[in-house]
C-alpha cells in the first residue's frame, strides 16, 4: 500500500479553501500512485475553533467530503473535520473511498491544559474501533493526536486487529519548554508504539501558524521495528509518499509474539476493580 502524508496548512474556519487544498493534494498523490492520503487533525477547519465567530462544523456524510474520492483511479482520503451532529460536535477524522464513508473516529481524549481548551468546543468520542482498509490492504485504526498519548488506546487498537495505527495531529511547538518538549515526546512515543505493539504508525502533523500557535510538521511513517522509514521536513508543507508493507506487522508478531497473549479477562477484572475502588468510569 502506498501512503501519502499530506503535511498541509489550513485556513481557520474556511472549509471551502481547505477542501480545495485537499483536492489538490489528492490529485498530486494519485499521480504518484498513492492508495491512501492522510491529512492532519482538523485539516478542513483549523484547530482554534473558539476563535471563530460562526459555527462551520459539517456532517461526515457531507456531499463535498464524499466527492473527494469519487473519481475513478483516485486515492482514498483520511481527513480531519469539526463534525456536526445536531446536538453535539466532535473532533473527527474520517476515511473515504470511492465516494463513500468507510470509517469515522471521534477524538476520545481532549486536552484541556496549557493553551489547549478542546473540551469547550467539542465532545469526546465514545468508542474505538479498528477497521478494514479498502481493497483488502489490511486493518487499521485511527487515533487523533492526544489519543495516541494514552497508552491503553494503541494497545486496544492492536488487540482489535490493527496493523496500522494512523495518527493525524495538530501538534504545535512547545509553549512551555519546562512543562514538555512536544517534538521529543512524539519522537519517543511513535517509535515506542510501533516497536512494542509491532505495528506501522502513520503520523501526519500540520504546519503553519494559527492564533499564536506554530505547528511544526515532522510527519513520518514508523515500521513495526520502530524504524522511521519516511519523514517530512519540519515547518514546511510537504507531500511524502511511502510504500507500507502492511502485513510486515503480522510477520513481526509471529516472530516475536509480544502482543499475542493479551489476557483480556485479567485486564477486564483489574479495570473493573479500579472502577469499583473509585476510579474514573
Amino acid at each position: 500500500m502506498r501512503v501519502a502524508l499530506a503535511q498541509t496548512d489550513c485556513v481557520l474556519g474556511d472549509v471551502e479553501a481547505n477542501l480545495a487544498t485537499a483536492r489538490e493534494q489528492l490529485a498530486q498523490a494519485a499521480a504518484q500512485g498513492a492508495d491512501l492520503v492522510v491529512f492532519p487533525e482538523l485539516s478542513l477547519h483549523g484547530y482554534h475553533l473558539g476563535a471563530l465567530a460562526t459555527d462551520t462544523s459539517i456532517a461526515v456524510d457531507d456531499p463535498r467530503l464524499l466527492a473527494l474520492t469519487s473519481e475513478r483511479g483516485g486515492a482514498d482520503a483520511l481527513v480531519g473535520l469539526h463534525e456536526h451532529t445536531g446536538l453535539r460536535a466532535y473532533n473527527a477524522s474520517a476515511l473515504y473511498s470511492r465516494g463513500a464513508l468507510v470509517h469515522s473516529h471521534r477524538k476520545l481524549y481532549l486536552p484541556n491544559y496549557l493553551a489547549w481548551e478542546e473540551r469547550k468546543h467539542v465532545s469526546p468520542g465514545q468508542q474505538l474501533r479498528a477497521y478494514d482498509l479498502p481493497g483488502g490492504r489490511g486493518r487499521a485504526a485511527t487515533l487523533v493526536c492526544n489519543d495516541a498519548w494514552q497508552p491503553v488506546l494503541p494497545w486496544l487498537a492492536v488487540q482489535d486487529g490493527a496493523e496500522v495505527v494512523i495518527v493525524p495531529a495538530n501538534s504545535a511547538s512547545t509553549l512551555d519548554p519546562e512543562a514538555m518538549d512536544t517534538g521529543l515526546y512524539w519522537d519517543t512515543l511513535l517509535a515506542y508504539t510501533a516497536k512494542m505493539l509491532q505495528c506501522w504508525v502513520v503520523f501526519v502533523n500540520r504546519v503553519g501558524n494559527e492564533n499564536g500557535a506554530s505547528f511544526w510538521g515532522g510527519s513520518r511513517v514508523v515500521d513495526p521495528r520502530g524504524t522511521v522509514v519516511a519523514q517530512a521536513p519540519k515547518w514546511e508543507r510537504a507531500l511524502v509518499t511511502v510504500d507500507v508493507e502492511v502485513h510486515e506487522a503480522r510477520r513481526q508478531r509471529r516472530a516475536v509474539p509480544l502482543v499475542a497473549e493479551a489476557r483480556l479477562g485479567l485486564v477486564d477484572r483489574e479495570v473493573r476493580r479500579l472502577i469499583d475502588e473509585g476510579g474514573d468510569s
